[in-house]
Order: structure tokens, then sequence, then C-alpha cells
């Protein structure tokens, strides 16, 4: 049977957890999806230093299992220095496995599923992941000052990955929310990425937010895309194909 491990390289094993039933949905039920999370480091992911950081956790007990596997994918929505890490490990890349990101994922099914027309969108935590996604989308797509033609920016909630799920509610709604609609106003949005693992499962509120802006037709005609769906549905692709 196919194996593909979803990497959640902080230390809160509820957002691993969060993850399962996301999976699961797929019906990938010829393929086994295992879970890891950092054995210890941040417990929310809240900047590039933390991205940093959780590697140093994770690494040495990942090389213990990449012969287990036939996919990898690092479900933390940041330029994670995890993916290029595994990428260029003996196992993975002579075994031709492959690996990707959530962000990766994210950004790469927003483009093929947008009109050339649209741009796409992410919705985060913290401020300070306005400017680093910003930057990591001009990175990725290599297109340096002309990426605005197809990405609209980030716009984020205050919150952190954790506070997601243990601030009340309402709030977690509300700014979700705002976020979106912040979003939404920069003109000819069709698809939002979920900027942040913990976002799983945010779709509806997204989605509310949608038609409050852009009315009923409009506002369920945007994407919302989940990194961690669209990461395993490529995985599931790639694994199957042996690229």
């Amino acid at each position: 049977m196919r194996s593909i491990l979803i990497i959640q390289p902080n230390s809160t094993k509820l957002m691993t957890d969060a993850l399962r039933p996301l999976v699961d949905l797929l019906g990938f039920k010829d393929t086994a999806h295992d879970y890891f999370t950092a054995p210890s480091g941040p417990k929310s992911i809240n900047d590039e230093d933390d991205a940093a950081e959780s590697v140093k956790h994770c690494l040495p007990e990942l090389e213990k299992v990449l012969s287990q596997h036939d996919g990898f994918l690092v479900a933390c929505y940041s330029k994670h220095p995890l993916v290029p890490i595994l990428k260029e490990l003996k196992a993975v890349k002579f075994g031709r496995k492959a690996v990707t990101g959530i962000f990766e994922a994210s950004v790469s099914t927003s483009l093929q599923i947008i009109h050339p027309d649209e741009k796409f969108g992410i919705v985060s935590t913290g401020k300070v992941w306005e400017k680093i996604l910003s930057e990591a989308v001009v990175d990725f797509l290599g297109t340096g000052s002309d990426a605005g033609k197809r990405f609209a920016g980030v716009e984020t909630t205050g919150l952190n990955a954790t506070d997601l799920h243990d601030a009340p509610p309402e709030e977690v709604r509300k700014r979700m929310k705002d976020a979106v609609k912040r979003l939404l106003k920069k003109g000819n949005v069709g698809a939002i990425c979920l900027g942040c693992a913990g976002m799983a499962g945010m779709d509806a509120m997204v989605r509310e937010a949608c038609v409050e802006e852009l009315g009923e037709d409009d506002g369920n005609r945007v994407r919302i895309v989940d990194g961690v769906v669209a990461g395993v549905a490529w995985l599931e692709g790639a694994v199957r194909s042996a690229f």
C-alpha cells in the first residue's frame, strides 16, 4: 500500500489531530496516511525563526522513517525549510519520493483553478506573515514585481495558530471574516488560500464572508483552497504516477 506522511512541525498534537478528518474525507482508501507531530519545540510556528527551530526537533526523528513512506507533506503554511531539506536527503532524492508543503500546494492549486484574469490571495494568522508570505509567493512564482498580476496579497487575523482553537469561537469567526473581506476588496480574487494548518475546517466562515462581501452568486464562485487537502491530493497523484 502507498503511504504518505503528513508532518505537522509544531509540537501541538491537537493541531495534527484536526487534520485527520480533512484527509479522510478525500477517500483515498488505497493509500495509508500517517501523521507526525514534532516531539518538542515550538507549540505554534509564528515566524521564520520558529520554522527554523522546528527543523531541529523534527529532522532526527523523520530521518528514521523516510524508507517507510512514498510521499511527505509539511503541514506548516510557510516557506518551511523542511521541504527543501527533505528533498535533498538521499533516501528521498534517489528513491524519487514526492515532497511538498501546504504553502506550495495551495499556491500551485490556486493558479490552476482560477481564470487567467483572476488573482489568488492568502488569509493567515499574525501580521508578521503578511510580509513573509508575500515574499514567499514572489520567490515561489519567480516573477519578481510581476507577481501582482496573479497574486492579490495576504491579509491576517492577528491570531496565532493555537489561538484559532483556543480563542472564543466568535472572536475567531469575526477576525477570519474581516480578513477575508479585506482581501476580496483588492478586486478580482478567484481563490483564497487558508494560510495556516490551524485553519483546517474553517471553509464555512470564509464562504460566509465571501457571500456577505460579494453577494450570493459571486461569493459562491470564489474557490477556497485548504493547503492540507491540496497537498494530500497532489501527493496522491504524484505517488501514483511515479513522477
